[in-house]
């Protein structure tokens, strides 16, 4: 052990807000994760502007503390970071410099919250760094009435396909391809039984609240063929 040799008369200072003694360091058992937090207040308060943060290569490049790390130096930082994220001490935002995603950090405050809103919002821009928009997993192509006509029920005839186009002018699409599936369900693979449900949902409310009416499931496979328009459907 090198002996510390004591303050000298002029020297810097880094701010610690009161709080981390407080609220912070009762919780924080692992040396190299709190090392890790004293550096990003080291680097950040001298900082100037109301947007300070600081990078993970920034981190990763200061001596003094990566000579203190004794094993791979990237993943024990890596991990002290993500411990300080789920801890709720910083906050992290990845971002791209020239097409190269580069981690930044900031303390967790209400202010670098809302500038992190601002920043992914396009309100904000930081100098040679870009926000892009996560792409949304595209969803998969649900099949037509049509095509799950034809997969559930069976071959679609001229007089069917005109049946179809007909419900789409009366019912929501979604209502059909349920239609096709509870058919399906009780086994009754025919158009005339899938208009009664239809029918049915349209004039007695379907189970979701659309439309009037409440729709109450049965699991009765003759319920659609019961009442006046019983005789219309095929069996």
């Amino acid at each position: 052990m090198i002996e510390f040799k004591g303050f000298p008369v002029r020297m810097q200072f880094t701010s610690i807000p009161n709080i981390f003694f407080s609220s912070l360091l009762p919780q924080i058992t692992d040396i190299t994760e709190l090392k890790v937090l004293l550096h990003i207040f080291e680097v950040i308060y001298p900082k100037k502007g109301s947007i300070r943060f600081v990078s993970y290569q920034e981190l990763l490049n200061r001596a003094a503390l990566v000579n203190e790390i004794k094993e791979s130096p990237q993943e024990a930082l890596s991990k002290a970071l993500q411990n300080l994220i789920d801890r709720g001490a910083i906050l992290h935002l990845e971002m791209n410099r020239d097409k190269v995603a580069e981690n930044i950090y900031f303390l967790n405050s209400e202010a670098n919250r809302l500038i992190i809103e601002r920043i992914r919002s396009g309100e904000i821009t930081l100098p040679g760094l870009q926000w892009e928009t996560p792409v949304a997993a595209k969803a998969e192509n649900s099949p037509d009435i049509f095509t799950l006509y034809e997969q559930n029920i069976g071959m679609l005839t001229p007089l069917v396909a005109d049946e179809l186009r007909e419900s789409q002018k009366q019912y929501p699409e979604s209502w059909i391809k349920e239609a096709i599936k509870e058919a399906v369900s009780l086994n009754k693979r025919n158009w005339r039984y899938i208009a009664r449900i239809l029918e049915h949902w349209s004039t007695e409310g379907k189970d979701d609240g659309t439309y009037r009416g409440y729709y109450k499931k049965n699991t009765d496979p003759d319920k659609y063929v019961k009442g006046k328009y019983g005789h219309m459907v095929q069996r």
